[in-house]
């Protein structure tokens, strides 16, 4: 899929209330950024964000952190979030997956993968969200709590 970059989407992602600047900040810190000690879902290549608004709707006992890689794809859904109603239970953050363990560190009780970019070539397979080195940095981002 080819992106159309967006006139002035950081700007507008910067001044949303449902996003954290400097995310790697917030490393163990995540509780305290929520103001409660609920389980954190993160959804990893979040895109326009209709899943993870929704399961943050539908779950007020969650937390939910979406993540996306371009700042033209997430401010769609920064959009949808200011036409409704306030969710206090849900953060953006702008973030490639290559740089998770940076940001959370067993911190998370479960990662959504929904539709993210395929990779299809053989030698762009250790790109895939689903690859082995994506799933060895899951695995320390996971709470062992959960």
């Amino acid at each position: 899929m080819r992106l159309k970059k967006v006139k002035g989407a950081l700007e507008r992602i910067k001044k949303s209330t449902y996003y954290v600047d400097n995310p790697k900040e917030k490393c163990t810190k995540w509780k305290e950024t929520f103001g409660n000690d609920h389980p954190i879902h993160i959804e990893i290549g979040m895109g326009k964000g209709n899943f993870i608004i929704g399961m943050a709707k539908l779950h007020p006992e969650m937390n939910y952190i979406g993540i996306e890689m371009y700042d033209s794809v997430l401010v769609k859904a920064v959009e949808k979030l200011e036409a409704e109603e306030k969710l206090c239970n849900l953060k953006l953050i702008l973030l490639d997956a290559s740089q998770i363990e940076e940001v959370f560190r067993e911190e998370i009780s479960r990662i959504y993968l929904n539709f993210s970019d395929p990779w299809p070539k053989k030698k762009h397979a250790k790109r895939r969200l689903t690859s082995a080195i994506f799933l060895e940095k899951y695995e320390k981002v996971f709470s062992r709590d959960s």
